[in-house]
């Protein structure tokens, strides 16, 4: 059993290391707002995860699989959404933004994100294949022996390992060093976040096309 924990532990954290939409938004809210603010985003996605891995463990795969359909409309609808953040992000970044450096912190002067834990969760749900992984994780390696207590304590391992990468991440890039570097090349690090998530929304959308 420990061999099993210790398996998908590994994979899992493979899995979290390739950068995503959730590592780019929480390592530019920890550069450009706070590392409290990050956490409040770490918080959302560790949500987001929390949803996916509890719907695979209940066959919501199983339902994508035989309504294609279904699993297309979401997919769609996070790839718009995604769309959305990108446009925000590169209009931001060319048209609208200064900023203004009070105690070594970095802020908003037209707005700051009231609600990185929301952001955080619906960057996190927009991407649907993330119940595929799960469902791929759990059906790959949970056989029928696998007792119930154990499904659910690798179901726990999953999440708190996510919560734990992005804090990590969180920390990281909100550093003085990060920011400083943030400050000076802000435009454009938003401009290339802007895009990596239109990227990715429209990456969702053509797959599902």
């Amino acid at each position: 059993m420990l061999s099993l924990f210790l398996t998908i532990a590994v994979v899992h954290l493979v899995a979290l290391m390739s950068p995503g939409p959730d590592f780019f938004f929480v390592s530019r809210t920890a550069m450009s707002q706070s590392r409290s603010k990050a956490l409040l985003g770490v918080l959302g996605i560790t949500g987001g995860m929390f949803i996916w891995a509890g719907l695979s463990i209940l066959g919501l795969q199983v339902l994508f699989e035989t309504v294609s359909w279904l699993q297309e409309v979401v997919a769609i609808g996070g790839g718009l959404y995604l769309l959305w953040m990108g446009y925000g992000l590169l209009k931001s970044s060319f048209f609208e933004k200064e900023f203004t450096c009070q105690t070594e912190e970095l802020a908003y002067s037209e707005r700051e994100m009231k609600s990185p834990f929301l952001f955080g969760l619906l960057t996190n749900l927009a991407n649907p294949k993330a119940v595929i992984y799960y469902g791929s994780i759990f059906s790959t390696f949970i056989t029928p022996e696998v007792s119930e207590v154990a499904k659910f304590s690798l179901f726990c391992l999953v999440v708190a390992e996510s919560f734990g990468w992005f804090a990590f991440v969180a920390m990281v890039f909100g550093l003085s060093q990060p920011r400083r570097l943030y400050r000076k090349f802000s435009r454009w690090i938003d401009a290339l976040a802007g895009a990596l998530f239109a990227l990715f929304g429209g990456g969702l959308i053509w797959a599902n096309r």
